[in-house]
């Protein structure tokens, strides 16, 4: 049985207490989210816009994360989201959540979690900028 009650690619808005709602458990002691939200600015820039791009195969990979790391720590449950197309500034673009019995279970269950989904989910970041400029980052 898997440990993952979900893993979602999406253009629609995602929430963190959402996929709290998916982890959550009467026998878990610790909920620990993260969300990545889009901000106004980067590496002393001011970002105007920001769009994410998802490879086809982002979902079936995201999926493949999600239940290698609930396989690789004591947790109850996992649910990670990532959108893709354009987010606006302050909404969220990456939210990961996980259940377990301790909290330190949880935290670096999450925390993996979070890394493998930049180190491995093909989406890429494209930010325009106040000065004109654009950037286009291969991570999530």
């Amino acid at each position: 049985m898997s440990n993952v009650s979900g893993a979602f690619v999406t253009t629609d808005l995602i929430s963190v207490s959402d996929l709290a709602n998916l982890v959550r458990s009467n026998t878990a002691g610790a909920v620990v989210t993260f969300s990545g939200d889009v901000r106004d600015n980067d590496h002393g820039r001011e970002v105007l816009s920001l769009s994410y791009e998802a490879h086809p195969s982002a979902q079936a990979l995201l999926e493949k994360v999600a239940n290698q790391v609930a396989a690789d720590y004591e947790v109850f449950s996992v649910a990670v989201a990532h959108r893709h197309g354009d987010i606006a500034i302050g909404e969220a673009a990456l939210v990961a959540a996980v259940s377990a019995k301790h909290r330190k279970a949880a935290f670096d269950a999450c925390t993996a979690l979070v890394d493998e989904v930049k180190a491995q989910i093909p989406i890429w970041k494209h930010q325009v900028f106040a000065d004109g400029t654009d950037e286009w980052v291969n991570c999530a």
